[in-house]
This record gives C-alpha cells, structure tokens and sequence, in this order.
C-alpha cells in the first residue's frame, strides 16, 4: 500500500486495506485555509458525541440482529479476532502523535461504519432508528475526520497519512455479516472511550 492522500480518504472506503503508519510533510498543505475558527471547538464536542453515544448504538445493534446476538454477545461479539488499528497514545504522549493515531482511528471507524451501514440496510431495511443511528455516526465521523485534517495540515503541515481499513464483509452470510458488525461496534465503544480520554484534554482552550 502506498501513502493516501487526506482528500481521498474523505470519501467513505469499503474494500479492504492495509498498510503501515507513514507520514508525510511538504511545503504546501491542501485545504488548510478552510479550517474554521472554532475548529478545535468543534472536534472536541464531535469526538464528545461519539463517545456518548456508541454504547446505546451498539446496544440497539443487538436489539436489531434477534438471536443469538441479543443473549450470546459476550460470545459472537467478541473483537479479539478482528484487525483494528493500533492505538499506543497516551495522555504523556506529544499532541503531533495524539492527532496522528486518531486520524488513522477515524478513518478506520469511518470505512467500517459504511460497511455496517450497508450490511444493515440490506438485512433490516426497517429498522428505522438503527439506519438512522448509523448514519449520523458515520456523519459525525466524517465530519471528525475532515476536523482533523485541518488541524494536521494547518498545526504540522501533515498532509498525507497511510491508513488501514478492516475487512469487507462483502459475498459472507447474513450471519457472518452480522457478527462482524457486532465485534466491530463493540471493540469501537471502548476504543472511543480511551480516545476521548486522551484526545479531549489535547484539545482544551
């Protein structure tokens, strides 16, 4: 895999990629001068949001997928088996290193709530209020990632950075589709809460 362009991964990824942490500075940073003026403001409350709400979307997720989700989620939801990026940051660590490693957390999350969105819309397509919930995660998301673009190019001049997305779950069973959705959304209530832990006071006035 080659490095990725910040404009690029803007746009929801669903195949499969992988590749390892490589960053990029140069002279000039694309789009930096659209950041604006509450910026930092606005990335605090986003990642906020996601952190308040992850535990009710993973909960409705498994109200949703019927048995045996709902009474053996300890057990079929279980992340231990799934890629997810690494995440080695602290509250100790430097800022540059913090907005870096939520960057690749974000983009990560955001190709693998399109893939969640995708799999639901096509097994409970009347599930109002789970597709509704997705798709203002994935909203949120976007709008996180884009947040964080600007404060990497306009902070440090970063303006590429290699992410890794998870598996497709494209051509598997409805219940394989199922479950990794399950693994996924619940290894994503506890990542967001570490990242809002370390990421918000980075981000205090």
């Amino acid at each position: 895999t080659g490095v990725v362009p910040f404009v690029a991964l803007l746009l929801l990824q669903r195949r499969p990629v992988a590749g390892r942490a490589l960053l990029m500075t140069g002279s000039s940073c694309p789009g930096h001068g659209l950041c604006r003026s509450n910026v930092q403001e606005q990335t605090r409350r986003q990642v906020a949001l996601l952190n308040d709400t992850a535990q009710d979307l993973f909960s409705l997720y498994l109200k949703c997928q019927g048995e045996p989700f709902s009474s053996e989620s300890n057990k079929l939801c279980n992340p231990s088996s799934i890629f997810f990026p690494a995440f080695r940051v602290n509250r100790t660590s430097e800022r540059k290193e913090v907005m870096v490693a939520m960057y690749k957390l974000f983009a990560f999350l955001n190709a693998s709530l399109g893939n969640i969105t995708r799999d639901q819309e096509e097994l409970n397509p009347t599930a109002k209020e789970l597709l509704d919930r997705l798709h203002n995660t994935t909203k949120t998301t976007r709008g996180l990632i884009s947040n964080l673009t600007c404060l990497l190019c306009k902070n440090y001049n970063i303006f590429q950075v290699d992410v890794s997305y998870g598996e497709s779950s494209k051509g598997k069973s409805s219940f394989k589709k199922k479950q990794q959705g399950c693994q996924v959304l619940r290894k994503y209530v506890q990542v967001i809460a570490q990242a809002a832990r370390i990421l918000l006071p980075h981000l205090s006035p």
